[in-house]
């Protein structure tokens, strides 16, 4: 207190004080945070100001709940397998669309110790969305052969015409054949692939997709016309096309980013991944890596996406928290790395060559080529199993 201030003028200049505090605390809440009331309004506020705030959409209807919203894939940290999976034994399961085969390579010894007969051209190999089954796209052969994981045993094979590739949707209730040369979306049953809805397609080629965050729609590439398309996950429609802006474009894998506000689309022709606002849908831009941009892989801690570009040999690194490429990493022999997935601790990213016969082992730490691994012809979507997650969207493993 200053000495010649009369203590009369203290008392009142502390009661207007006192006063004043007391008003801003009950404007403001406890801590400076205005806090919510049962009824979801804030401190201070009516309902009827409540109601009138957007509300966060829900997901799709039977979805399991987003663990961490900014990052979809907190569920694939290494070492949280599902008990569905945990004791399945690692593989990695390699179909060889030229011999009509899915080599499987035992990853501790880097050796082909099976090789299973399969229908014609198979593409990719699915990891269903309970996780139990994966399952042999053959193209061609206009069948899906099922693989038990837990004994490397294939199943009876089912009639699924031109099933390019397979995705399921985020709350399991269909799995989607991309039927690419029928130009089809066909939504079926997860479990027996029966036909439930058939969604014919203006583009061609569709072949790659990935979901948003909340699962309401999926994002689509058209390999063969250079489009996306936008479709309503629930309602099961086409709600947005566009044409991307580059001659001879030619769309490949889909990704989406870990906090949900980006697709990341490769192009082979372009030469490297578009990113698309999902919700707007408006026209991406591009961000050259490398020729014959493929593959795209999340890293298991979430921060960088490894993305192969088949056309010369090499991975480029995607930084998310610097938004843009940190690294490439180059095959020492050279090669056509393509479609593959990260091993379930991490440590190794796992890539076909789909030219070359042969699948590349590459160390996520260093980028150094581990293993070189001859297998049959025309090697393509390889699966890793198992994998951390919740549930497989689809696709050679896109887990959640």
């Amino acid at each position: 207190m200053h000495p010649r201030t009369p203590l009369r003028l203290t008392r009142r200049t502390g009661a207007l004080l006192a006063g004043a505090l007391i008003a801003v605390l009950a404007g403001c809440g406890t801590g400076g945070d205005r806090g919510l009331r049962a009824d979801g309004t804030e401190a201070g506020e009516t309902k009827a100001v409540a109601s009138k705030r957007p509300a966060a959409r829900a997901g799709l209807p039977g979805m399991p709940p987003v663990t961490d919203p900014k990052d979809i894939y907190a569920a694939d940290r290494p070492g949280r397998l599902s008990p569905v999976v945990r004791e399945f034994p690692s593989k990695v399961y390699v179909p060889n669309t030229k011999s009509n085969t899915v080599s499987v390579i035992d990853p501790a010894t880097y050796k082909v110790v099976e090789t299973i007969p399969v229908g014609i051209q198979p593409q990719h190999v699915v990891p269903s969305w309970d996780l139990k089954t994966l399952w042999v796209n053959n193209n061609r052969g206009h069948t899906l052969t099922p693989i038990n994981p837990a004994t490397g045993k294939a199943g009876k094979a089912v009639e699924v015409h031109d099933p390019y590739n397979l995705y399921f949707t985020p709350n399991g209730k269909y799995a989607v054949v991309m039927a690419s040369m029928d130009r089809e979306l066909v939504f079926r049953d997860p479990h027996t692939m029966e036909r439930k809805k058939t969604v014919p397609v203006t583009c061609f080629g569709v072949n790659h997709a990935d979901f948003s965050a909340d699962g309401r729609y999926f994002v689509v590439s058209c390999e063969f016309s250079g489009e996306l398309l936008k479709v309503d996950t629930e309602k099961m429609e086409v709600v947005g096309q566009q044409k991307l802006p580059f001659d001879g474009a030619m769309p490949q894998d889909v990704k989406l980013s870990p906090d949900g506000k980006t697709f990341y689309i490769a192009d082979m022709t372009a030469h490297g991944m578009w990113a698309l606002d999902g919700e707007k849908f408006t026209t991406p831009t591009l961000l050259p890596t490398g020729k014959g941009c493929h593959g795209l892989y999340i890293s298991r801690d979430s921060k960088e996406m490894y993305v192969s570009n088949r056309g010369e040999g090499s991975i480029s690194i995607f930084d998310f928290t610097k938004n843009g490429l940190t690294k490439k990493w180059w095959l020492p022999d050279g090669g056509s790395p393509d479609m593959g997935g990260v091993s379930a601790d991490g440590k190794v990213l796992w890539l076909s060559g789909r030219y070359d016969s042969e699948v590349y082992a590459i160390d996520t730490k260093t980028g150094k080529q581990l293993a070189r691994i001859p297998v049959g012809g025309g090697p393509h979507g390889l699966a890793v199993y198992p994998q951390p997650g919740r549930y497989s969207l689809g696709h050679t493993g896109v887990f959640r």
